[in-house]
């Protein structure tokens, strides 16, 4: 006859080779993710041969900004960064993403608890015999189910998956957050030299209206020359305050993507306008294989990728039985001085086998639901490709194309200079009138206000080029 110790030791010895042998014999059903779909493209982007890029393969920069050599630009981006509300909740989705997976891996070990129990149970005294009975108790129980199959695996294959691509989500958000605050930087510096601008526009046409009154008095000009000046200044004047109010709703939209209340960045900003950053006269953009490294939002799709097909292993163990181990240690005694001695010890220890023979087809069907996701996750990656390729190919077009307007405007207002010189030294030599000389000084600052809208409008552009390139992502934070 076995003591109880013997007993426990010669248990827990068996326990424990079962358990070696069933997890020997454990399989992994369903597919194994072999990695993204292979695409054709790769070598340089196709339209690369614009003026400015460099077609080289060498990693860009992450924080591409910095070569714009802005440091109110650098401490905006790096402040919208740190306080967008937005990429607070994509940092708290990823931490959700990240304990979901932790809880999958608990879930391939035991479970235990531990109970205590005191009975007392008295017979009342009207009774033939009056007993008082007592019992204590104290133990552990477990349970633990073994992955014979693999579903659990597979959960927590695609539970890490997942939480993979939440983070590619938001080092999605941070390449778009960048590339949105230096394009709003950029409307903003250029429509504070646009208000000086149409200001300087409004003060000419307001000399010009004295110029064609004074005209119109002597009998120069007639009335309708002098009704169309007056229009043109009333034109100017409301452009120029319409200017003022779009600079107010510039300066707040890039407060609101620094995660700031209105005005709150008005003495960051200066008062005084200030030049736009002068965009770098080459940019590196890398290959294709370069392309599809950087972009978060194709890490994204190929992650979840790999998250449906786990997912198909894990409904197909569904299929299969499941073993438990089920055991329980404590111990038993009607007095308390009793309950830790050995006599007192209580061990149970049995299998539990369930197999769900008869599901009427729901197993079938979640198999074939999983199929048909991961089907739609593999058409999402290669769409996700597909876009990455179009818009970086897009933003390329457009910069270079964007450059040689703004090289086409400068030699435009670079003639308007000449111009206005050249009406200058005629005012001088009394055969060009004042009329004259404010119209060239006209045609400069209109000009000027052209060169200046395609220079900002070149900014953007290089910040939706690195967008589409994929950069402006920082490693870690979540």
């Amino acid at each position: 006859m076995l003591h109880r110790p013997a007993l426990l030791s010669a248990a827990s010895s068996s326990i424990a080779l079962a358990v070696a042998a069933l997890l020997a014999a454990c399989t992994t059903v369903g597919p194994d993710y072999a990695g993204a779909p292979a695409t054709a493209a790769s070598g340089p982007l196709a339209r690369a041969a614009q003026p400015g890029i460099a077609n080289a393969a060498a990693p860009v920069a992450a924080a591409w900004w910095q070569s714009l050599g802005d440091a109110t630009l650098d401490a905006l981006v790096a402040r919208a960064l740190a306080d967008s509300p937005d990429l607070h909740a994509a940092q708290a989705r990823l931490r959700e993403s990240r304990a979901a997976y932790e809880l999958q891996q608990a879930d391939q070990q035991p479970t235990s608890s531990a109970s205590a129990l005191a009975l007392g149970l008295s017979s009342g005294p009207g009774t033939a015999a009056a007993q008082h009975l007592h019992f204590y108790t104290a133990g552990f129980d477990a349970s633990w189910e073994i992955d014979l199959f693999g579903g659990t695996r597979r959960a927590v294959e695609s539970a890490a998956a997942r939480a993979d691509a939440v983070q590619a989500d938001l080092a999605d958000a941070q390449v778009a957050l960048a590339a949105e605050v230096v394009r709003a930087y950029a409307d903003l510096r250029a429509r504070e030299r646009d208000l000086a601008l149409k200001r300087e526009l409004a003060a000419l046409d307001a000399q010009s209206l004295a110029l064609t009154q004074q005209r119109t008095q002597r009998g120069v000009d007639s009335g309708l020359e002098l009704e169309r000046e007056r229009e043109r200044g009333i034109a100017s004047a409301r452009a120029a305050a319409e200017a003022e109010r779009d600079l107010t709703i510039a300066r707040d939209r890039l407060a609101l993507l620094c995660g700031q209340p209105a005005g709150a960045l008005d003495a960051q900003l200066g008062a005084a306008p200030a030049a736009l950053p002068r965009v770098p006269d080459v940019v590196a953009v890398g290959d294709v294989t370069a392309l599809l490294q950087q972009r978060p939002d194709i890490r994204a799709a190929e992650r979840r990728l790999a998250a449906s097909t786990a997912q198909i292993g894990q409904r197909k163990a569904a299929y299969f039985p499941k073993l438990s181990l089920l055991g329980d240690i404590g111990l038993g005694a009607t007095e308390p001085g009793q309950l830790f001695k050995r006599s007192s010890l209580v061990l149970l220890g049995a299998p539990y086998l369930s197999w769900n023979v008869a599901d009427f087809g729901r197993t079938a069907a979640n198999v074939r639901q999983a199929e048909a996701g991961r089907d739609e996750a593999q058409a999402r990656y290669q769409a996700s490709v597909l876009q990455a390729l179009n818009d970086a190919n897009t933003a390329l077009a457009r910069y270079g194309q964007q450059r040689r307007s703004f090289a086409s405007l400068r030699e435009q207002q670079d003639a308007a200079a000449r111009g206005l010189e050249l009406t200058t030294q005629r005012r001088r030599a009394g055969v060009a009138t004042e009329l004259d000389l404010l119209d060239a000084q006209r045609a400069l600052l209109e000009a000027r206000e052209q060169s200046l809208s395609a220079e900002a409008e070149l900014l953007q552009d290089f910040a939706s080029l690195h967008k589409s390139l994929g950069l402006g992502w920082q490693a870690g934070g979540g």
